[in-house]
């Protein structure tokens, strides 16, 4: 669906207790606060400064603008206007995997311990394999982002370690160059589905 401006709107996904929706500007300060917060970045090279979470925030929101689908705003319903984002990113880099489509998030770490990632993933893997019909998500991490891959493996995603791989964006050394790759394919979302 295309807004007056001509872009596409994006689609918004509703769970019993999340509005995943398009981002606002008043959502800037708080990504902000989240992509500063050195215990959530602690699996990134760095905590961010706003010059740079503003720039990613208007990354995501041109993607979002271009697809119709992207990293949504994750709003709580009966907590925080925005909790961080969940959705999915098409990555640049090159990859043995390439090209794919891969499943995210980050929260703020009130949201953390709440099945908030879990819940909102799995409206996005609804969104993946119904609306897009993609044949496969995928999901990497740092290996030692425990929390992340209780979210991957709550997805019922699979990991192969022979899949994992230095991450080509984050330099030699560092300690979260090493990435876990999961993937989920539309085939086995459907198997796993309540009957």
């Amino acid at each position: 669906m295309m807004d007056a401006a001509g872009k596409t709107a994006p689609a918004e996904l509703e769970t019993p207790r999340l509005h995943l929706r398009a981002w606002t500007d008043d959502d800037l300060p708080a990504f902000a606060a989240m992509n500063a917060d050195p215990e959530v970045m602690r699996h990134f090279p760095e905590a961010m400064t706003r010059d740079k979470s503003d720039a990613l925030a208007k990354r995501i929101r041109e993607n979002m603008a271009k697809r119709g689908w992207g990293l949504w705003a994750v709003e709580v319903k009966t907590g925080p206007r925005f909790a961080g984002f969940v959705g999915l990113a098409v990555p640049t880099f090159k990859a043995k995997f390439m090209p794919t489509v891969e499943i995210g998030w980050r929260l703020s770490r009130e949201c953390w311990g709440r099945g908030i990632a879990t819940e909102g993933a799995q409206i996005v893997l609804t969104f993946a394999f119904g609306r897009l019909n993609l044949g496969e998500v995928v999901s990497f991490t740092a290996e030692g982002n425990h929390r992340s891959r209780a979210v991957m493996e709550r997805l019922g995603m699979s990991h192969k370690p022979a899949d994992d791989f230095d991450h080509p964006m984050i330099a030699v050394g560092s300690p979260v160059r090493r990435h876990v790759f999961y993937r989920l394919t539309q085939k086995r979302w459907r198997a796993n589905l309540p009957k």
